[in-house]
């Protein structure tokens, strides 16, 4: 492991490496989901509608860009970022008229103030727990004053190490590892309140019976 992804965390290497390898699986599995989530519609809407004209949204772990998409289709401008270049291969071809960017959200390549809102669905749950007011931080450094942010997480306590994603093995032969972080409600809204946001609204709701059983939670904060 690099001396980089060490200093990012013992997870780095390996959470690039699955989306890597899953990348057209999980295109496959996940592009429609949203048509079948009335709960993160609604919140999506509500989101978009916070975005003001002219502003520039982000879909911060955008996957192969489904969500990135609904927002455009709601009228905003939006772009996906995500570790995985393959990822970002996918949701180009997918999505040919959105913009997609590779880049990690403990660095991101964007200057301070670029995005008018961030969307980060299920994103946060991939980095290591004592690194997530890191990756905060670098989210309040590039959103506008008082743009919203609207992340989405599994609740519970403790991580999730499984070494079997979608049923694929790595190209060396061995499962590949997916890992995950599960956040209590306070516990995350704590972090974003250390990193200076302003929490307006926490909700949860139970799995889908398509997703992974674990109850969800949903936070809208903005730039305090």
């Amino acid at each position: 492991m690099s001396d980089e992804s060490t200093k990012r965390g013992d997870w780095y290497d390996g959470i690039v490496s699955t989306y890597d390898t899953v990348a057209e699986q999980y295109a496959t599995d996940y592009f429609d989901e949203l048509s079948r989530k009335p709960f993160d519609r609604e919140l999506l809407t509500k989101f978009a509608a916070l975005i003001p004209e002219g502003g520039l949204a982000c879909d911060m772990g955008c996957g192969p860009g489904h969500l990135a998409r609904f927002l455009a289709n709601l009228g905003v401008e939006v772009i996906g970022i995500d570790v995985s270049r393959s990822m970002i291969e996918v949701a180009r071809r997918l999505n040919p008229e959105l913009a997609f960017e590779q880049g990690d959200m403990l660095r991101l390549p964007f200057a301070d103030d670029s995005f008018a809102g961030i969307a980060a669905f299920y994103s946060l749950i991939h980095i290591d727990r004592s690194r997530v007011p890191e990756a905060l931080a670098e989210l309040r450094r590039v959103l506008s004053k008082t743009g919203p942010l609207l992340i989405s997480f599994h609740l519970g306590e403790g991580e999730i190490h499984v070494d079997e994603f979608h049923g694929h093995r790595s190209q060396t032969g061995q499962k590949i590892a997916f890992h995950a972080t599960l956040f209590e409600m306070d516990e995350i809204t704590r972090f974003l309140e250390s990193a200076g946001f302003a929490v307006d609204e926490k909700l949860t709701r139970e799995p889908y019976e398509f997703e992974y059983p674990s109850q969800r939670g949903y936070i809208l904060a903005r730039k305090a």
